[in-house]
């Protein structure tokens, strides 16, 4: 099939690089010269394991193309993919979608035969109704489709996610569309893929609630958690007690820092947003919005304890700043607010990230970023190992002691305590 993505950003680009890597003819569409020329060299603008080789492949085998002329895109395409950001409104809590809306524009200026317009992005409930206004008003009704067809990519998962899929989640009403988009995931269902065929807009509310929910597991751990600290408890028993029920499941049940990425924040917040203009008030999403912004201030509190209350001049190490292992996106990792608060009162920070430094702590005091982690630990006063790389699950700090006792605070409970403790370092976990 000859299919277009708008929008070469995470969805976009893994979306379009697999569909053709299934066979397809895939363009994918971006303002961006630099990164669309970028692309067509090889040169990849997120960090996703796996994705440069499969775009250099495909685009040697010429299924894949990258273009900056959407016109001439849309027309040689038979289905378009919607892949642009659906960010929140500065000041607000709902979802801003006026790229969305800017793409519909364009692409009922450039029909030419019958098309099928499918929204990948996340949007709120009804988005898909007025992308049909916004068409419908210069291109008749029978020439087009639009169909919501959500993803359930994860950073550092995404090709994997994408060629073993949960379920392929497919919004429409029109059974000529559902046909084409049921051949188009054909490679995937004959591997045993569920195919959920919906209304479109069911399917624009399962990916909002499904991210709701796995927010609401990862708050409720880390509830738990605070209450396994003042208790006794390691918060891993419980996590394993309640996850052996099939009813709840294990994942998303480990305790840690306040969740953050692409997705997370922004689509509880728009679920909510949506739910006040329908008068109806989802307060269990908004209680865990509430207290994944304290979540910080927590751990916070627990690093001044740790230094007992002696934060001005200590040297402290963050081992990881992304939100989490596996990808170099930093949108709304705890790290964010951490790091900063700690400059402000006098601590003397620096970090390493297996992705290389960061451009939001350069103008931060007192905030640098170390190449070599082994030898900032000898230096430190307080490790704090923050993200979940495997570079972290193995150090030895027993030989980093340098005849100091060192001090880890293990914000993604990798290490032993008992381990820890023979190893004659000071260590503090979340929930333990």
């Amino acid at each position: 099939m000859k299919l277009c993505m708008i929008g070469t950003g995470y969805v976009g680009l893994v979306s379009g690089v697999c569909f053709s890597d299934l066979g397809n003819d895939v363009i994918c569409v971006d303002k961006d010269q630099k990164k669309i020329e970028n692309l067509k060299k090889g040169i990849i603008p997120i960090y996703e394991p796996g994705l440069e080789e499969l775009v250099i492949k495909n685009y040697k085998n010429k299924r894949l193309s990258f273009s900056t002329n959407l016109k001439e895109s849309i027309k040689r395409s038979d289905i378009i993919f919607i892949c642009v950001g659906t960010p929140t409104k500065k000041g607000g809590s709902s979802a801003d979608l006026t790229q969305i809306y800017n793409a519909a524009k364009e692409i009922a200026s450039s029909i030419n035969k019958f098309k099928i317009i499918i929204t990948k992005s996340t949007v709120p409930v009804t988005t898909g109704d007025e992308i049909e206004k916004i068409i419908s008003k210069k291109i008749s009704k029978n020439k087009f489709s639009v169909v919501s067809n959500p993803e359930f990519l994860r950073e550092g998962e995404a090709i994997r996610d994408f060629i073993y899929p949960d379920r392929v989640v497919i919004g429409t009403d029109d059974k000529k569309s559902n046909q084409i988009m049921k051949n188009l995931y054909a490679p995937l269902i004959s591997k045993g893929t569920s195919y959920v065929h919906t209304s479109r807009r069911a399917a624009e509310l399962i990916k909002y609630a499904a991210n709701a929910f796995l927010a609401t597991k990862i708050t409720f751990i880390n509830e738990i958690a605070n209450l396994c600290e003042q208790t006794g408890i390691n918060v891993e028993d419980i996590s394993i007690g309640i996850g052996l029920d099939k009813r709840i499941g294990g994942r998303f049940l480990r305790a840690g820092p306040a969740y953050g990425g692409s997705c997370f924040p922004k689509d509880t917040k728009a679920i909510t947003s949506t739910a006040d203009k329908f008068k109806t008030n989802l307060s269990v999403i908004k209680s865990v919005i509430k207290s994944n912004e304290k979540r910080s201030i927590l751990l916070l509190n627990r690093v001044n304890k740790i230094l007992n209350k002696q934060i001005k001049n200590k040297k402290i190490l963050f081992l990881g700043v992304t939100f989490k292992a596996n990808t170099d996106d930093m949108r709304d990792s705890s790290s964010l607010s951490m790091i900063p608060a700690l400059s402000k009162k006098g601590a003397i920070i620096t970090y390493f990230d297996p992705t290389g430094e960061k451009r939001e702590f350069k103008k931060v005091k007192n905030v640098k970023f170390e190449k070599d982690f082994k030898s900032a630990i000898k230096k430190s006063d307080l490790t704090i190992i923050h993200t979940e790389w495997n570079d972290f699950k193995s150090i030895n700090f027993k030989s980093l002691s340098n005849r100091k006792k060192l001090t880890v605070y293990d914000m993604r409970n990798i290490y032993s305590p008992d381990k820890m403790k023979k190893q004659g370092v000071k260590y503090f976990g979340i929930g333990r």
